[in-house]
């Protein structure tokens, strides 16, 4: 790769930016505002971390690149789509999440605007400071065409942030758009003092429900064993850098939605994505608890006491069984 263009000069952009600049690349970064780099040279949302002098800003997306690594929230991705340019160089999705109006995921919403466009995803247990930092960490590059995918693991890895490849991008968008919504399940039950055990009851129930999203939806269980399913619900979950586990947890401390947002800083993307979650789960008549006390959480229609009770006063089954009393391995 000799240029690799990053879109999105949000927190995970930057990190993508200063990342992409130790392959060896020429790196372009694609802001909004770039003349509102700091002194320092580093960017306001990001900035312990001095843009390498490989990184160059630029209001608008170049036309000619080796790689275009979008790194958009989910919500905006339509409308940042047009501004690519026709290419047949890879685009991969950097985001995480369900369209709130389509209930689409982010190659969907790819696929539907830019079919020209020969897109792939990247999903796994990534905070972005410590990706800018160099500190060791792995991620997932999932897309139809192996070749391409592993071609780009091996562009991309360096001695710090190893990639691995996946042919089942389904999966790891689903594992990517769900952890977001049980972090904040699970930051509500630590900032209420509800526990460890309540916290680790969260995140195994959590993937029992995307597992059983996955497979209604035609993804591979399997998939969720790995860094884009319970790696990235393990790291935001659990880690305090997460937004999403942020927000919950301030909402466990009596906070209002606005107040936790305003405490998490950034976008939240869990709160975007929980009714579109849960549709989906309905659409595809999956029995998704956590899920659903988290939208009517965040809709303000039942109080955190009320989540709990919920979900523990749910009738006893069996820990394998699936809604309609059949039995099945997750994974």
């Amino acid at each position: 790769m000799k240029h690799i263009v990053v879109a999105g000069a949000g927190a995970w952009g930057i990190a993508l930016a200063i990342h992409a600049s130790r392959t060896g690349a020429a790196v372009t970064l694609q802001a909004r505002s770039p003349q509102k780099r700091l002194p320092s040279g580093a960017m306001p949302r990001l900035p312990e971390f001095p843009l390498p002098e490989t990184v160059k800003l630029s209001d608008v997306v170049p036309t000619v690149a080796d790689l275009y690594l979008v790194a958009v929230p989910t919500q905006a991705l339509a409308s940042f789509l047009p501004h690519l340019p026709q290419t047949r160089a890879p685009v991969v999705l950097c985001c995480k999440g369900v369209e709130q109006n389509t209930l689409h995921l982010p190659l969907q919403i790819l696929d539907n605007l830019r079919p020209d466009l020969h897109g792939m995803v990247l999903s796994g247990p990534n905070f972005a400071h410590e990706i800018a930092a160099g500190l060791p960490a792995a991620t997932v590059i999932a897309g139809s065409n192996i070749q391409v995918t592993e071609s780009l693991t091996h562009t991309l890895t360096t001695d710090s942030f190893r990639f691995y490849g996946s042919d089942d991008p389904l999966s790891v968008q689903l594992g990517g758009a769900a952890k977001n919504v049980i972090a904040i399940a699970a930051g509500a039950a630590i900032g209420a003092g509800m526990g460890e055990n309540a916290r680790a009851a969260l995140i195994t129930r959590g993937i029992a429900e995307i597992g059983r999203l996955t497979s209604a939806m035609g993804g591979q269980t399997a998939t969720l064993a790995g860094l884009s399913g319970i790696g990235d619900l393990m790291l935001t979950c659990t880690g305090t850098s997460s937004r999403n586990f942020r927000t919950g947890h301030a909402l466990g401390q009596g906070a209002t939605l606005k107040e936790a947002l305003d405490i998490a800083g950034g976008v939240a993307e869990g709160v975007y994505t929980s009714s579109a979650l849960l549709t989906l789960a309905h659409q595809h008549q999956v029995d998704a608890p956590i899920v659903d006390v988290v939208s009517r959480l965040l809709e303000g229609r039942i109080s955190l006491r009320d989540a709990r009770d919920l979900l523990l006063r749910r009738p006893a089954r069996m820990e394998n069984e699936a809604s309609g009393g059949r039995k099945r391995e997750i994974f």
